[in-house]
């Protein structure tokens, strides 16, 4: 006689009633949705389709391909739905740029009157600039202006921007990694001379590239290992440094280095002996295959 099959072979059903994600809208939002719907905590409902998954932003990170299926299922959806709803297929190296929560919103394309909110994916992409539905400007998520000092390197920004979506949504990149880069950028560097007012944590790489950088930081303002993500009214300045290091060549790391002291341009330095030396790499490889 053959053995009722356990609770964990058992295939999942579609939930009874589901609803239509929102263009661009964000895995665990989804489901937070589906929770409200049915009644029950949004934890509730993604242990109900993935018993598994410790929380909503493992969700959204780190889906294997069973669980995609799984969910394709219970939502009544096909794969790929769920893998554009997720940020499963995000290149590493940009993983440190994707936000825990909304840090920003377009006015035009955010669906503002549903509840619960929704999320848009695009409203954690801690690389963009603009809007990825209509290419707005982004606004902060309650919808104030911020508006960037930066304005005048707005169509460099763009093309910094477009060089970390591509790296990171497309992992299609050119001589060196857009997400490395902006890392470098963003390391302290030396004034020469220093001032008679130097605040140490004020000057970045950056500065080096976008001199008014200087002047427009806060302390605040700057990002830390604990939250790696710039402000929106700075963020088109790492973008259009990225763009520039990216259009000069290795000759600018070079440049850069020089820009460092002490401990900073010991570690400034290893960071760009390894870019560097994947780059050589890279070229090597594609030479091999053209013969």
């Amino acid at each position: 006689m053959r053995k009722p099959p356990s609770h964990d072979m058992q295939a999942p059903r579609q939930l009874p009633v589901t609803l239509a994600p929102c263009t661009d809208e964000l895995l665990s939002s989804w489901i937070a949705r589906h929770a409200d719907f049915y009644g029950v905590p949004p934890l509730a409902m993604l242990r109900h389709c993935l018993p598994e998954t410790p929380s909503l932003r493992a969700a959204d990170l780190n889906l294997n391909d069973n669980q995609v299926l799984r969910l394709a299922l219970m939502l009544c959806a096909d794969p790929a739905t769920i893998r554009h709803t997720a940020f499963t297929n995000i290149a590493p190296a940009s993983r440190r740029l994707i936000a825990k929560e909304a840090i920003q919103s377009c006015s035009t394309c955010y669906p503002a009157n549903t509840e619960p909110r929704v999320v848009l994916r695009s409203q954690l992409l801690g690389w963009r600039i603009t809007c990825t539905l209509c290419g707005g400007l982004f606004r902060s998520p309650d919808g104030r202006d911020c508006s960037s000092p930066f304005g005048h390197y707005h169509a460099t920004a763009l093309i910094g921007e477009r060089l970390l979506h591509n790296e990171a949504e497309r992992e299609a990149g050119s001589w060196v990694s857009s997400a490395k880069i902006a890392q470098l950028l963003l390391m302290r560097r030396a004034t020469k001379p220093a001032s008679r007012n130097y605040e140490p944590w004020r000057y970045r790489v950056l500065g080096a590239l976008i001199p008014d950088l200087d002047d427009a930081v806060e302390r605040q303002s700057l990002p830390t290992s604990a939250s790696p993500i710039l402000q929106l009214h700075l963020r088109s300045a790492l973008l259009a440094g990225i763009a520039i290091v990216e259009r000069s060549g290795p000759e600018m790391l070079e440049m850069l280095r020089g820009q460092m002291m002490g401990e900073n341009k010991a570690r400034f330095s290893t960071a760009v002996d390894d870019i560097l030396s994947s780059t050589c790499q890279s070229t090597a490889s594609s030479q091999l295959q053209l013969i």
